[in-house]
């Protein structure tokens, strides 16, 4: 019969590892009980195109960028940016700040800076189960299906890390959501965040899967987007989109700006000055249009391309599945937890990360959520006697 644990993590990605790092400097025996054959998948999913831990801005600023923006306020200034860079040298990460404010490892990868903190871990004493799936309640007891067969812990202080409902293949599948809903925790409705957009495009289309969009303006909502986005054969993605997510889901149309640099005086000017008889696409390539601009001018600006260069309404199928979005809003609602993220029906047990029902743009802020958040849970569930 396994031991049972002082405090029970559930779940080893970085909210959870962070909640039991500082369980087990307060002095508690930690065990991470974590589903997948091995701990933070999606970390290290995020670090292949390269860990982009935080955004080197103002803690003043920072928190805006977050919805709601007060709940995690606190949170944030506690653990920000400028601790975050320093809780990676600590790991011997040194970092480095990108033109656009981004923060990177200097290595750009996850891997290293896990392997260091796993071995951090383990020298306070954390042990880490894996392939011990967390399977509901049995009493007053969590049950688990494990190598071993099913078992039941029953810990003095439990935090739950168990990831949002997106990327189920790395181990976030929102399993949990009724088994929390039945112990009178307030669940609100998943949602895609940071998601891409479904399209039907026509077939001249077809030749431009794959090709990044760069150089235009995109709004949705009353927001803005200056990234780039790439044209796939199911829609558009990247990070040009994303920051648009939450108005682009609730039904706002998405608009371009192809020539974002000029005026439309400017424009009118470029146009007088053509030969008359020009075709249209000689017309674009002229105004400084590239091909992947020229033909989304073409797909959604008939019958007047022309006049629908500064504003280009884009008809999109809405946002791409829940599982394909890299994060997610929805999920534990604030009122069910304390201000120390303890679950209001559940006292011991507390919630961080992707579980909660915030949400976040990509570029820094979703990974800073989770360190953060799960230091805090962490130390409310260490004062637990």
């Amino acid at each position: 019969m396994q031991d049972q644990p002082d405090a029970l993590v559930i779940g080893a990605g970085p909210a959870g590892l962070m909640a039991a790092e500082e369980l087990a400097l307060a002095g508690r025996r930690v065990v991470i009980c974590e589903a997948k054959p091995s701990p933070a998948r999606k970390f290290l999913m995020a670090g292949k195109s390269g860990l982009n831990l935080t955004k080197d801005e103002p803690a003043a600023t920072f928190a805006a960028h977050y919805t709601p923006p007060d709940w995690l306020a606190q949170m944030l200034v506690e653990f920000g940016p400028e601790t975050v860079k320093d809780f990676a040298r600590g790991l011997g990460q040194e970092v480095f700040t990108g033109s656009s404010g981004r923060v990177f490892p200097v290595v750009m990868k996850g891997s290293p800076l896990l392997r260091a903190w796993l071995a951090r871990l383990a020298g306070h004493g954390v042990t880490l189960r894996t392939r011990w799936r967390w399977t509901g309640f049995s009493g007053s007891g969590l049950s688990f299906e494990t190598p071993e067969g099913a078992r039941v812990l029953t810990p003095r202080v439990t935090v739950l890390a168990a990831g949002g409902a997106s990327w189920a293949r790395l181990g976030s599948d929102g399993g949990w959501t009724p088994w929390l809903s039945a112990r009178g925790v307030g669940i609100a409705p998943w949602q895609p965040a940071n998601m891409g957009l479904s399209l039907s495009w026509s077939p001249h289309m077809a030749r431009h899967f794959g090709q990044p969009v760069k150089g235009v303006r995109l709004s949705a909502g009353g927001l803005e987007s200056r990234g780039e986005f790439v044209i796939s054969g199911r829609g558009l993605e990247g990070g040009g989109i994303y920051p648009l997510s939450r108005p682009l889901r609730e039904g706002a149309a998405l608009l371009l700006d192809l020539l974002p640099g000029l005026s439309e005086a400017e424009i009118a000017a470029r146009l007088a000055r053509m030969r008359p008889g020009e075709s249209l696409a000689n017309r674009l390539r002229k105004l400084g249009l590239s091909p992947v601009q020229a033909a989304l001018a073409m797909e959604f600006g008939r019958p007047e391309p022309l006049a629908r260069l500064r504003r280009l309404v884009i008809r999109h199928d809405g946002p791409r599945p829940l599982d394909e979005a890299i994060s997610v809003a929805g999920g534990i609602r604030r009122e069910a937890l304390t201000p120390d993220l303890e679950l209001r029906p559940l006292p011991g047990i507390f919630a961080c990360g992707e579980m909660l029902d915030w949400e976040a743009p990509t570029g820094g802020y979703l990974l800073t959520g989770c360190f953060a958040t799960g230091r805090w849970a962490g130390r409310a569930a260490a004062r637990i006697g």
